[in-house]
């Protein structure tokens, strides 16, 4: 599940009824889970963070932390706890235990848990029943290396001569999840040394009968995971490398290497005797005085990097989550509440207090907002902000991920030209008026205008007062007759006043292709209708304005539904339409988001078919 990589769709913390509701799920799904466990795993006090991918999968995270469980199918039906969680908790799923060793090595490859690889205690094998979450351990050691599903019960097991797949793998140690932590690690020295076995030929007979479950997985379903249950006895490196060239590993020297090399970077791993030697959340301690130097570090390069004049006045809630937050260094969890000033409202009082900026309280939404920014203050003119790169280097699994994503890669950018009426402010400030701007590119011509003409009101720095040439830019033509016009406008309403003046355009790239059409962007429209016979056909229509080829669509949909399609001329408009059998409206439009990274808002769904 995690051997390829898969960018999230979107990263947000978890609401307080989100949270009740995960936790309760946790312990629906995990009986062996206690509320002490629970605030191990999930400290109530710290953020939790849920990225969500386009695969569905839910992985939740203690913001600064570790990834602690993940949800398959994202409705909460199939959840997982990682192995940074179950080496917290181990004992909070039950486990298999491998007979030796070298079964380990297939496990952290990616391949699935056969039941000759386990080890069955003298009592019995424990009872289970298909699709439960068991984890996977090595003899002589608590810390589970993987977490899966079983294939079938315990008594289909026994039917079955304890023979074939045991355990379906979806997350083990050293995967891509493993390896997404911030800062991940491993347990002490000592969690895992192999153990090899002077008779491997339950092993040998495994890989021979199903080596696509063993060996074979290891390249083919790397994405799943084995489970265990109790601990392995230990044995020198050295020793293992030399006996493991006995028939266990496969004959290529290359897999045979990387194998052993993984399998020692285990070795490594032990859990710590106490819980909280384990909790993300001890990783990071600060005491009070160095939260409250970390508060004014993160508030100057704010200041710095990403407030700018125009913005204010900014209301202190988006200043702290929009501005600060994101300049706090990774693994950071920054809480005003464990400051000295405890509340937000303070410690921006004690700043304006100092002089570096101005504040005052709005009295209708009772916040504190930010005025101005004494950018000659010493304190600003002394700090110097940091240059935060973007890392280079990626998992090569990502680079090849993007590499094949790169030709459907769809880019819209909405821009505007200007018009006659703002002419005059671009030929003022120096602009060409003959050439296209963003939204943002032109609200900073026009306060720059405002600037070069001292237009801000001294008593109240959020108005600017309009000139002649400003106000018939912005109103000229727009206010009826009769009607006065204004004489100041507030910061916040002139940027997008000032582009609403001006002519739309938009960008669409795909790939190496690139169109610049007039006009706001036109949706794609999905339509589905009941036809003789008491069929039904979708329609989809407008797939060119995103640069998507209606005939190849065609045939990419008539492979993808198993149905026949036909592509039209649209009758009196330029374009075509694609007619697909079948009611697949819903199926169509989750296609061309994911598939062709058409955005929601520009996909139109009509179903007629719906009384």
């Amino acid at each position: 599940m995690f051997k390829k990589a898969v960018e999230a769709k979107s990263h947000q913390r978890l609401s307080g009824a989100d949270r009740k509701k995960l936790r309760r799920s946790i312990k629906d799904k995990f009986q062996r889970v206690s509320d002490s466990d629970l605030d191990a795993l999930l400290p109530p006090k710290a953020e939790i963070a849920v990225a969500k991918f386009q695969n569905r999968v839910h992985l939740y995270a203690v913001e600064g932390g570790f990834p602690m469980f993940f949800d398959v199918d994202g409705r909460g039906n199939d959840i997982f706890p990682t192995v940074y969680a179950l080496w917290i908790v181990p004992e909070l799923l039950p486990a298999f235990v491998l007979k030796g060793g070298e079964v380990s090595r297939f496990v952290i490859g990616g391949a699935d848990l056969m039941f000759p690889g386990i080890t069955v205690p003298p009592e019995g094998l424990p009872s289970f029943r298909a699709g439960e979450p068991w984890a996977v351990k090595v003899p002589g050691n608590p810390a589970p290396i993987a977490v899966g599903s079983t294939t079938m019960s315990s008594a289909e097991a026994l039917k079955a001569g304890l023979r074939g797949k045991a355990l379906r793998i979806t997350h083990y140690y050293r995967d891509l999840l493993w390896e997404s932590a911030e800062g991940c690690y491993v347990p002490n020295a000592g969690f895992f040394e192999d153990v090899v076995f002077e008779d491997p030929s339950w092993l040998q007979a495994s890989c021979d009968s199903d080596s696509t479950d063993v060996a074979g997985d290891t390249s083919g379903d790397q994405q799943s995971n084995p489970k265990s249950d109790e601990v392995v006895e230990s044995v020198d490196v050295n020793e293992l490398q030399h006996d493991s060239t006995s028939g266990l590993m496969p004959s290529n020297n290359g897999e045979k290497d990387a194998a052993t090399g993984v399998t020692e970077g285990v070795s490594d791993l032990k859990l710590s005797d106490t819980v909280s030697g384990n909790d993300p959340n001890d990783q990071q301690t600060l005491s009070t005085a160095d939260i409250d130097s970390l508060l004014d570090k993160c508030l100057l390069q704010a200041l710095h990097t990403t407030v700018k004049d125009k913005d204010l006045p900014l209301p202190g809630s988006t200043l702290w989550s929009n501005h600060i937050l994101p300049c706090r260094p990774s693994g950071i969890t920054l809480d005003i509440k464990k400051s000295s000033y405890k509340k937000l409202s303070k410690w921006l009082q004690a700043k304006s207090t100092s002089g570096l900026i101005s504040v005052k309280e709005d009295k209708h939404k009772k916040e504190v907002m930010l005025f101005s920014v004494n950018r000659n203050h010493v304190d600003y003119s002394s700090f110097k902000p940091e240059k935060r790169q973007v890392e280079k280097s990626e998992q090569p699994s990502v680079q090849s991920a993007n590499e094949t994503r790169s030709s459907k890669t769809l880019e819209v950018v909405e821009i505007y030209k200007p018009s006659v009426h703002v002419n005059s402010i671009f030929s003022s400030v120096g602009a060409d008026p003959g050439k296209l701007f963003s939204a943002s590119e032109a609200t900073d011509i026009v306060f720059t205008y405002c600037e070069k003409e001292n237009l801000v009101k001294p008593t109240n720095k959020s108005i600017v007062i309009l000139d002649a040439l400003l106000c018939d830019a912005l109103f000229k033509g727009a206010i009826k007759k009769g009607t006065t016009y204004p004489t100041e406008i507030h910061k916040k309403d002139l940027g997008s006043t000032f582009v609403s003046r001006m002519q739309p355009h938009h960008v669409v790239t795909r790939g190496n292709e690139s169109v610049v059409r007039k006009g706001a962007l036109k949706t794609v429209q999905l339509l589905t209708e009941r036809r003789q016979g008491n069929k039904k056909v979708t329609k989809l229509s407008g797939m060119e304005t995103f640069l998507i080829d209606a005939e190849a669509l065609a045939s990419e949909l008539q492979k993808k539904f198993a149905c026949s399609t036909t592509v039209a001329e649209l009758p009196g408009k330029k374009g075509h339409e694609v007619l697909v059998q079948g009611g697949v409206i819903d199926d169509l439009a989750r296609h061309l988001m994911e598939q062709y990274g058409v955005p929601k808002r520009y996909i139109e769904v009509l179903d007629k078919t719906k009384r």
